[in-house]
């Protein structure tokens, strides 16, 4: 990280590499729907790129800063299309895995488990903001409580209780909307 700071562009590169996943999820629990996650994605590396420099306090500052910077281009480009929702479909193909966009796209899109997978994220899209971060930062990037806590900047406990109240959410939505797999909630 110090590397990168110092403006070493290999290390830049390989510390937006290990931490551009982390950065989507964040980007996708806020940005809003007619929003292209590479785009703003961009935009992330842009600013991190141009603001490193400027960071101070070691690796331990440097995830709650790269989600400030996720969570102001994503609500920065809400602002400007008045949508607050984020994007969850293109998150469904993000998720799945390596292959070709083209290949991904037609073998999913006729997917039964793939289509409730969509419904559910819509489903997730609709939870208070408080709890949607938490819930996909949990079940999608598997990051442990503390890990999201300190990206946060909340007790565990706290992230570990709106989780577990986002994942009733969700099971409940998923009941009355008849979706078979209300159980994925808890992965």
């Amino acid at each position: 990280m110090q590397r990168a700071v110092e403006g070493d562009q290999e290390a830049m590169r390989a510390l937006w590499s290990r931490h551009r996943r982390w950065v989507a999820a964040i980007v996708l629990a806020h940005m809003p729907r007619e929003a292209e996650l590479d785009d703003l994605l961009q935009d992330v590396a842009t600013l991190v790129v141009s603001k490193i420099g400027g960071l101070r306090g070691g690796e331990a500052s440097l995830r709650p800063w790269l989600r400030a910077i996720a969570l102001s281009v994503a609500r920065t480009r809400g602002r400007r299309t008045q949508v607050r929702k984020a994007g969850w479909l293109r998150l469904v193909h993000w998720a799945a895995g390596a292959g070709a966009d083209e290949d991904r796209h037609s073998a999913r899109s006729h997917s039964p488990l793939i289509e409730e997978g969509r419904r559910l994220m819509d489903l997730a899209a609709e939870l208070p903001d408080g709890y949607r971060e938490p819930l996909l930062l949990k079940c999608v990037q598997g990051m442990s409580y503390k890990e999201i806590g300190e990206a946060m900047g909340l007790p565990d406990t706290t992230i570990e209780t709106r989780i577990a109240r986002a994942r009733r959410m969700l099971r409940e939505r998923a009941e009355a909307a008849g979706i078979g797999a209300a159980e994925t909630a808890g992965a």
